[in-house]
């Protein structure tokens, strides 16, 4: 395993990391915690030393996964989770201080720890970036020593410029892969210029980037990946990153082409993402241990070429930035 800092937390995290939305299961199954503990544990085994939960994961049964793997390990374990996605409208006003500082508060408890490494607000509206008194909420919880570390998660390029304003803002988690080739244009940029380390999720465009889809594919009904395809419960942007999947699928076709048959394609796609020095980690689900262990080949595998990067480069431009690239 690889490791990078990750921005002015001065944590070394393991380059291809864990993201924990689906772990008990795959997406619209009920929460099992024999499977995540299966998952945790094969990731530690391997190296990885970076988590990214939420306490909306599961109704926060995620969260006491999570929380029960670090008390069961010897090794140093990075914890990430996230707060605001409770909020019932999910509006701008919805978010104050005092929410926040209970959903903190709910997430240590269910974690049973007794400090988060980092805290990250979770895809809040825009109109939240521009509100100092939300902020500066974190700065008392750090120094009640409830979290380390402030973070964000967000839908849109500008929101993370915005953010990384705010000077106890250390990490962007934000999506990036094959079919989102905004970021490095400016938030890379200006995220390197100020030590922010850079939290990928999304890496595989919900699974389109692993060419195993076909517009045979069934998603169950509570799979987001049929229910939110044009945003009805959420950011578009988080399903298919925005792509229309028809599109997506001829785009994973020539995407085949270029890579040919040795390697999986999703190892590939992770292996592009880790091409840029500005991110600190990949943070792929997986709802089976195995699927740990498949992400894992990225970080084996030789740099891409010049020309499998321009190649890439093209299919985006082609097909895909047109429905993506000034949306988010």
């Amino acid at each position: 395993m690889n490791y990078r800092k990750l921005g002015r937390t001065g944590f070394s995290v393991s380059e291809i990391s864990l993201g924990t939305w689906q772990v008990g299961g795959k997406w619209g199954d009920p929460f099992s915690h024999a499977n995540a503990d299966k998952i945790l544990n094969t990731a530690v085994d391997a190296g990885i030393n970076f988590i990214d939960t939420a306490d909306v994961y599961g109704d926060g049964e995620s969260e006491k996964a999570v929380g029960r793997l670090v008390r069961s390990r010897s090794e140093r374990l990075f914890v990430a989770t996230k707060c605001g996605r409770r909020l019932q409208p999910h509006t701008a006003e919805a978010y104050q201080p005092a929410v926040l500082r209970q959903f903190v508060e709910d997430s240590l408890r269910n974690m049973q720890l007794e400090t988060i490494d980092l805290i990250q607000l979770h895809c809040p509206p825009t109109e939240v970036y521009y509100r100092p008194e939300i902020f500066g909420e974190f700065d008392r919880l750090r120094e009640e020593g409830k979290i380390q570390h402030l973070g964000v998660s967000i839908e849109k390029v500008e929101e993370g410029l915005k953010a990384i304003e705010f000077p106890n803002v250390t990490t962007v988690q934000l999506i990036f892969n094959m079919f989102r080739q905004r970021p490095p244009e400016l938030l890379f940029k200006e995220a390197a210029r100020r030590n922010i380390g850079l939290i990928v999720r999304v890496p595989l465009a919900s699974g389109l980037l692993t060419g195993k889809f076909s517009p045979q594919t069934h998603f169950s009904a509570d799979d987001h990946r049929n229910f939110n395809r044009h945003g009805e419960a959420f950011d578009k942007g988080e399903t298919f990153s925005g792509v229309d999947y028809e599109t997506g699928l001829a785009a994973v076709e020539e995407l085949k082409h270029v890579f040919g048959p040795q390697t999986p394609l999703a190892a590939q796609a992770l292996r592009w993402i880790l091409m840029f020095d500005e991110v600190s980690c990949v943070i792929p689900g997986a709802s089976r241990p195995e699927q740990i262990l498949s992400n894992l080949q990225a970080a084996e595998l030789p740099a891409l070429s010049a020309e499998q990067m321009q190649a890439v480069r093209e299919i985006y431009d082609e097909k895909i930035k047109p429905m993506v690239h000034y949306s988010w």
